[in-house]
């Protein structure tokens, strides 16, 4: 195969394999067939041997890795396209998911990551990043390796213990600063990020795999959870561009791509991105293509992607947009000026008028010239087009090549670990703390005697440190009755019989 056939207009309208790695666009409002179109795409790559990476958002990606079902309606839609030797049929596939649930967790390092993303990940303000700038050079100078969250988390504490020494030499850190990124980092944990950074981490060479007969593996990565954090989401894929971007060589233009990239809910990538980071996009996908990396963004507005990505879109598939308001009418306008015209077709008003299995396409034909644009009716996917069951993941899962490699979690010494045996070692070091001396003894005077032993009838006599005796009780009520009247006249007559007074009778 050196084709795909997405379906039919005035004449069939094509893919050609060796253009397939000049990136695409598919766009559409909801409900109006894009996630067909993308099965079309993505099955017809792996038939001819190329490896896919996609995301899927709602769950009805999955139906890839099952045989689709023919009723009337596929047959009346393949006779009406000109399929030929169409039968239903998966395609090989391999599910991942950063959190472990319905995939393969799929991992990167904190250093991996680097600090230009992870301070997106984390929502930090501009002073925050320049201090996570800080952490990661602080630890490649002192050799410490940042693989999970813990050893991100230890170095964050080991800036904070030593702000002084640090400010001095790469910029000002206060632990406020340092404070505030461990919150984002407890929120980011809360998430279940702890899960996507660790070992073993993702090796690209496990994407780009074919299967015994020559398909192309199709990975699949569950973001149904994943979608609901924007930020967490687009960061992690553009890393995965990055990556790709930074280790495949240069091979120029191929027969077929080595790999292809469906980026779903394509404008959470540009959504509050710094400029930097779109600039960094934009260079990716300009020069990824040099390294046989094909770019298929999906959205539900064209002007979503930035012009200068959007320029880069070699072939397009535009489903139905409906024009109800403004954005809406700036939307068809932006789709029917980036198209090459069509005398027979007003852009336009074609594009409000689309039902649902039709599209707008174009795509580049010899010498890489756009096609003009054609109103074309889309080709049935050869696989389950919806959710598959849980026990039917399980058994894709079960036979997957790469489960034994990454289901389990490996955590070898690092940042975390070697900051901990320096903080041990600095406490073993340190002097012991002196004995407490005994308070000092009076001149003239001796220490004080044994207390005796316990007696019971000693204790009722004379009493006990918390309580008195009987004797103290007594002598304390004759002391009062010595102040009374009574007790002056008893004093006196004492007295008197001492000194030898008159004794009455």
């Amino acid at each position: 195969m050196d084709q795909i056939l997405i379906g039919k207009g005035e004449h069939p309208v094509q893919l050609l394999a060796r253009y397939g790695n000049r990136h695409g666009m598919v766009a559409g409002a909801t409900g109006t067939g894009k996630t067909i179109s993308l099965l079309v795409l993505a099955e017809g790559f792996s038939r001819m041997g190329v490896p896919v990476f996609m995301v899927d958002v709602k769950g009805d990606a999955a139906g890839l890795a099952q045989a689709g079902v023919a009723n009337d309606r596929i047959r009346e839609r393949v006779a009406q396209t000109g399929i030929e030797g169409y039968a239903c049929e998966g395609s090989p596939v391999v599910f991942w998911d950063l959190y472990g649930k319905l995939g393969h967790p799929m991992r990167t390092t904190v250093s991996e990551m680097g600090p230009s993303l992870l301070a997106r990940v984390l929502e930090l303000n501009d002073i925050q990043s320049g201090v996570l700038e800080i952490a990661f050079k602080l630890a490649d100078d002192q050799g410490l390796l940042l693989l999970d969250l813990d050893d991100l988390r230890a170095m964050l504490g080991f800036v904070a213990e030593s702000s002084k020494e640090i400010s001095t030499r790469y910029g000002l850190v206060s632990p406020q600063t340092v404070a505030a990124i461990q919150r984002s980092l407890l929120t980011l944990e809360r998430e279940g990020g702890e899960n996507i950074f660790g070992e073993p981490a993702l090796e690209l060479a496990d994407l780009m795999r074919t299967d015994l007969g020559g398909k192309g593996i199709v990975s699949i990565l569950a973001a149904d959870q994943l979608i609901l954090k924007p930020h967490l989401y687009s960061s992690f894929l553009l890393w995965l561009l990055s990556e790709l971007f930074e280790n495949l060589p240069e091979v120029g233009d191929l027969d077929k791509p080595k790999l292809v990239f469906f980026f779903d809910e394509a404008h959470l990538l540009f959504d509050d991105a710094p400029p930097a980071l779109k600039q960094r996009v934009e260079q990716v996908v300009r020069l990824i293509r040099s390294k046989g990396v094909g770019v298929y963004f999906c959205s539900q507005f064209p002007d979503d992607v930035p012009n200068e990505i959007l320029g880069q879109m070699g072939n397009r598939i535009q489903h139905a947009l409906r024009a109800f308001t403004p954005r809406d009418q700036k939307a068809v306008k932006t789709a029917a000026e980036t198209f090459v015209p069509n005398p027979k077709l007003d852009v336009a008003q074609v594009i409000s008028q689309l039902g649902v299995g039709e599209a707008l396409v174009s795509t580049l034909q010899d010498k890489g010239v756009p096609m003009p644009v054609e109103r074309t009716l889309i080709c049935p996917p050869r696989c389950r087009m919806g959710a598959i069951t849980s026990e039917e993941r399980a058994a894709v899962r079960g036979r997957s090549p790469v489960g034994a490699k990454y289901d389990t979690t490996v955590n070898r010494d690092s940042a975390y670990e070697a900051l901990s045996r320096r903080a041990e070692q600095k406490a073993q070091a340190a002097p012991a703390p002196p004995a407490p001396r005994a308070p000092p003894v009076a001149a003239g005077r001796q220490s004080a005697a044994p207390a005796p032993a316990h007696n019971p009838l000693s204790d009722l006599l004379w009493g006990t440190g918390r309580r008195q005796g009987m004797a103290e009780a007594m002598a304390k009520s004759a002391a009062r009755t010595v102040g009374s009247q009574l007790g002056r006249q008893i004093l006196r007559g004492v007295l008197g019989g001492i000194l030898g007074g008159s004794r009455r009778y």
